[in-house]
């Protein structure tokens, strides 16, 4: 007897487990009974699981009985024709869904040549295993699947038209591509998907070998020429809003122009491009610690309103400018008020982001890498036929990856550039390699893509031919203009006196385990003593009992509560982080002695 469950509830027993899934099967295809009906038989417990419940993730495939697909030519002839839609092929039982549950009783085959006896269905392609970001990867059956992983990560980030109306938008942390371009070498979903309508990344002509060592470990080279003519340029958009807040007995913020005897008034050079409304002016070029919009508050607490001091109409200077290491132009100004009546005021500012050394560019593979260096384009390497690469990469980063897809993209590239015509790159389904290398022998090529090219600087032929062709290069978010950090002495912490954390807060870089083993094997010990004096403190121990004692350093006098006035006190530096720890040893009860010995002793 084998246990049957609807939804998981227990709803009776059938005598013969296969003949029952095959009635209720047959039943579903005949439409007796719902699609949605999905049956599991899990044979080691002998329990029969049927699900109708919503939420399912459910896929289409093609079914197969005794090793002959039910999809014929004639069904495929009457789709493109029109007359028949993909509800009739679920009607008449040739395409049915499957949840993750029912797949488990199923063998699948990828396509019609690998079909047995056993199989009991069949995918309607093979492109179907990928999802849709993956499916726009081009070749990627030449590829491995860690770095399809990555490549389909890295279109994500991919820098482009994101939306069109984005002069309208107020989002945070965008950037948007200039002059993007459709790829050349595409996969059908470019098409399905209307990639063309908000493409992400450009075209360049790329060759293949190292120089000067720029390019190493997954940095490229990049020319400066290229870059002239609009490469890889885009603009990063940031916002700043202000709401102008009402409080507690009829105050509220103000935004103006602060008055000289607000409390924190910062100076007139940095409301230099307020104007009389306390608000930046549209096309003003802004840096660091400029104010963007003017804010005076009430005073915070209502301790400060003293009732016979001066001060009680202080406000205090509550202004927005921009953060360490941002600047850029003021792009549009909105005013306006929110749902609460408030004023409300954004501003969003633009900035001219050019490639620079640092910044992150990656192809469709998974290939990313840095800039390391940006050449002048009389400097770069040339082909005989005078083509200039945009990008040199590395070829040590092709065979540990074992990207051959990148390869054979450069090559699909090469022979649509020259062909004037789209390459289809659809994984399982692309133009061979072997049409696309006869194509480009008839253009005058090598039909390996390989080129003699020469030394930009000393015009001397290379000994090796360099592999040249053309591919579609993203250019990430991960700018370094966002990234870049250093900072000497700051803010610190109230609790520990270490430096504050986070890039925008102007807070200090970690100096880890790791980093200090480097320097350990490096000898640098006097730069290790300086990393780790951050929160140097200067303590007074009494060399009695090993605690704290008091330094009155206005009297010159120095005393042990313990201990009193005649005992041997010295002065030691310590890290405030580790007289902090001693300071909560003490109050769990425990005493813990500092026992001091001369430094001068051998």
């Amino acid at each position: 007897m084998t246990d049957v469950y609807l939804d998981d509830k227990f709803i009776g027993t059938v005598d013969n487990a296969n003949e029952f899934i095959n009635t209720v099967k047959q039943e579903r295809r005949k439409n007796k009974l719902s699609p949605a009906v999905n049956i599991f038989y899990n044979e080691a417990s002998k329990e029969i699981f049927i699900d109708i419940s919503k939420g399912r993730a459910r896929r289409p495939l093609i079914i197969v009985e005794n090793g002959q697909s039910k999809l014929t030519e004639t069904h495929l002839t009457n789709l493109k024709a029109g007359k028949l839609k993909w509800s009739d092929l679920i009607k008449e039982g040739i395409i049915e869904y499957l949840d993750a549950a029912e797949e488990e009783n199923t063998l699948v085959a990828l396509s019609e040549e690998d079909l047995t006896q056993e199989h009991t269905h069949l995918e309607i392609s093979p492109i179907i295993i990928l999802g849709f970001i993956t499916s726009l990867v081009p070749y990627a059956n030449f590829g491995q699947s860690a770095r399809l992983n990555r490549g389909s990560k890295t279109q994500k980030q991919g820098l482009g038209l994101y939306a069109s109306n984005y002069l309208l938008r107020m989002d945070t942390d965008v950037s948007v591509l200039q002059y993007p371009q459709s790829p050349i070498v595409r996969s059908f979903l470019h098409d399905i998907g209307k990639y063309d309508k908000h493409p992400a990344g450009q075209n360049v002509t790329i060759a293949i070998m190292s120089y000067e060592g720029y390019n190493m470990s997954d940095s490229i080279i990049l020319n400066k020429g290229s870059i002239q003519r609009g490469l890889a340029r885009s603009f990063y958009f940031r916002p700043y809003t202000v709401e102008e807040l009402r409080y507690q007995a009829g105050l509220s913020d103000e935004i103006c122009i602060p008055d000289k005897e607000v409390k924190g008034y910062k100076s007139e050079k940095d409301y230099k491009y307020l104007e009389d409304d306390g608000i930046v002016y549209p096309e003003a070029s802004l840096k660091t610690e400029d104010v963007v919009i003017g804010k005076t508050s009430p005073p915070r607490f209502l301790g400060e309103l003293e009732e016979f001091s001066i001060a009680a109409n202080i406000r205090r200077e509550s202004s927005i400018s921009l953060k360490q290491g941002e600047k850029g132009t003021v792009d549009i100004v909105l005013i306006t008020e929110n749902e609460e009546g408030n004023k409300l005021i954004r501003v969003r500012l633009r900035e001219h982001r050019i490639p620079e050394l640092g910044d992150k560019f990656a192809s469709r593979h998974g290939q990313k890498g840095v800039i390391g260096a940006i050449i002048n384009q009389e400097d770069m390497p040339f082909t005989a036929s005078g083509i200039i690469p945009d990008v040199i990469f590395s070829p040590h980063s092709i065979p540990s990856r074992m990207t051959i897809s990148h390869l054979i993209e450069m090559l699909a590239g090469k022979v649509g550039s020259l062909a004037g015509r789209y390459i289809n790159g659809t994984t399982f389904d692309s133009e061979k390699e072997v049409d696309l290398r006869k194509e480009l022998l008839k253009f005058g090529f090598r039909d390996n893509g390989t080129e003699k090219m020469y030394n930009g600087i000393t015009g001397e032929e290379f000994k090796a031919n360099i592999f040249v062709g053309n591919m579609y290069y993203l250019k990430l978010k991960h700018m370094v203009a966002n990234k870049l950090h250093a900072r000497a002495a700051g803010r610190i912490q109230l609790l520990t006196r270490q430096p504050i954390e986070g890039r925008s807060k102007g807070g200090g870089l970690r100096l880890g385990e790791m980093e200090k083993d480097c320097f350990v094997a490096h000898g640098a010990s006097l730069l290790l003593k300086e990393r780790f004096d951050s929160d140097k403190t200067i303590v007074h121990i009494c060399e009695s009992c090993g605690m704290f004692a008091i330094f009155d350093g206005f009297r010159s006098r120095k005393t042990c509560s313990k201990c009193g006035n005649n005992v041997e006190i010295s002065a030691i530096e310590l890290s405030y982080a580790f007289k902090l720890l001693l300071d909560e040893l003490k109050a769990l009860g425990i005493y813990p002695r500092l026992i001091l010995k001369s430094k001068y002793e051998v």
